[in-house]
C-alpha cells in the first residue's frame, strides 16, 4: 500500500500536464489516466467523483505546492515588511510562470473564475493566518485588530498579485514602496 500516494501524485501530475496542454474543458479522465500510465478504474478509485473531483484535487495540490514555496521564500524574514515584500514578489512570479493558470486564462477564463471564487475564502484564511503572528508584534492603527489587519492585507495581496496596476512586482523597489505606502499604511499606526 506504500505506493498509493505515489499513484495519486502521478495522477495529479498527469492531469496537470493534460490541462497545460489542452485546457480544462478538453481534459478528460481518460486523458489523465493515459498520461499517468494507469487505467481509468484506477483514476476513479482515487477520485470517485470523476473529473470534477480530479480537477478540484489538482487545484488543491497546486495550492499546497504554492504555499510550500511561499513559506520557504519568507521563512527567516525578520519583519512584516520583509514577509510582504518577499511574498508579493514570489506570488506574482508564480502566477506569471504557472503554465496551467496561464493556459486557462488564455483559453477559458470563464472556467477558472468559479474555481478561484470557491478557493478565495480558503486563500484569504491561509494568508491572513500566516500574517497574524507578524502583525501581533506591530503597532496597529487605532481601532484595527490583528485579525482585521490580517484579513485586509490578505485581500489586498490577492488583489495586487492578480492585477498589480501601476506597480511592477518584479522590481524590488516597487514592491517595497507598495508595501509601505499602500498595504501597511492601511493597518499600522
Amino acid at each position: 500500500m506504500a505506493a498509493e500516494p505515489d499513484i495519486r501524485e502521478r495522477i495529479l501530475g498527469a492531469t496537470f500536464a493534460c490541462v497545460a496542454r489542452w485546457g480544462l474543458a478538453k481534459t478528460t479522465v481518460e486523458d489523465a489516466a493515459r498520461q499517468a500510465g494507469v487505467s481509468r478504474a484506477t483514476v476513479y478509485r482515487y477520485f470517485p467523483g470523476g473529473r470534477d473531483e480530479l480537477v478540484s484535487a489538482v487545484v488543491s495540490w497546486q495550492y499546497q505546492k504554492f504555499f510550500g514555496r511561499l513559506y520557504e521564500e519568507v521563512h527567516g524574514a525578520t519583519s512584516l515588511d520583509e514577509v510582504l515584500e518577499r511574498g508579493l514578489a514570489l506570488a506574482r512570479r508564480a502566477i506569471l510562470e504557472h503554465e496551467v493558470l496561464q493556459k486557462v486564462l488564455e483559453t477559458e477564463p470563464e472556467m477558472l473564475l468559479p474555481k478561484l471564487t470557491v478557493e478565495s475564502n480558503r486563500t484569504v484564511a491561509l494568508i491572513s493566518g500566516f500574517l497574524v503572528p507578524y502583525l501581533a508584534d506591530e503597532r496597529l492603527a487605532p481601532g484595527v485588530g490583528v485579525h482585521e489587519a490580517a484579513d485586509f492585507l490578505a485581500r489586498m495581496i490577492l488583489s495586487y498579485i492578480s492585477s498589480p496596476g501601476r506597480w511592477d512586482l518584479g522590481t524590488p523597489a516597487d514592491v517595497a514602496a507598495l508595501v509601505r505606502t499602500e498595504l501597511l499604511a492601511g493597518v499600522l499606526d
